[in-house]
């Protein structure tokens, strides 16, 4: 049972979850995003003693240091990422196009390097929440897909560099098949991708078949950390329909 975890991007959708099901399961939850309102919202929420927020932005490296040693995690789940500009290439800017690599990689990669270096206790996870886009791509959302898709890449490059230590760490990309239904963020680009496709949202939506909750992908976070689910490999597929290794 995991003791102790950090996740980042707690404050809302698949972050939030997270911070919730695991708290439920009994473990101590530092719960990180920039806006204290929404974590203080999510402390409440969990009942006394099991959340504890940290207000800061996940790719300050010192910060996520500072907060790591103060923890001493067994588990990190890293679900905080950029916005992405909903827009076709020619309407984004490099900023907004690269703006996912600035924060979802970088965070993983900050945080990846941390956990070899310190390095974390024998038997600890670190979870990078990415996103189906990086398998099949993502127009309406600049440089998204690439980020997610290196996010996958990264957890391989981390594994082998936590294996050749024999720092015996695990590193797991977690990817979210299809868009989270119940979220705003998920209504906000399902909506998007329905008027490119020239359907209703609803509509759209059914092509994916049985929905996808931020409380699956959570509950899938807390039975990997129990080492239910996803014993191996570095890369897991989550969707309405179930989990299958990529």
């Amino acid at each position: 049972m995991t003791k102790t975890a950090i996740v980042t991007g707690g404050g809302s959708g698949v972050g939030r979850a997270t911070v919730l099901a695991l708290a439920a399961a009994g473990t101590r939850v530092f719960a990180v995003g920039r806006n204290p309102v929404p974590l203080e919202a999510v402390r409440k929420a969990a009942g006394p003693g099991q959340v504890i927020p940290r207000a800061l932005d996940a790719t300050d490296a010192a910060a996520m240091d500072r907060l790591i040693d103060e923890a001493d995690p067994d588990l990190v789940v890293l679900s905080a990422g950029a916005r992405a500009r909903i827009a076709l290439v020619p309407e984004q800017t490099w900023e907004s196009f690269s703006a996912p690599w600035n924060t979802d990689v970088k965070i993983a990669f900050q945080v990846g390097q941390t956990a070899l270096r310190r390095p974390l206790r024998p038997g600890s996870l670190v979870v990078i929440v990415s996103s189906g886009a990086g398998l099949g791509g993502s127009p309406l959302s600049g440089g998204y897909a690439g980020a997610k898709r290196m996010q996958m890449f990264l957890a391989t490059y981390l594994q082998r560099a936590a294996d050749t230590a024999k720092l015996g760490l695990r590193f797991l990309a977690l990817v979210p098949k299809q868009l989270i239904a119940g979220t705003e963020l998920g209504t906000e680009v399902g909506e998007a991708y329905a008027a490119l496709a020239g359907l209703p949202r609803e509509k759209f939506m059914e092509r994916f078949g049985a929905p996808l909750t931020a409380e699956r992908v959570a509950g899938t976070i807390v039975q990997i950390a129990g080492g239910e689910l996803a014993r191996e490999g570095t890369i897991l597929g989550v969707s309405g329909a179930g989990t299958e290794a990529l």
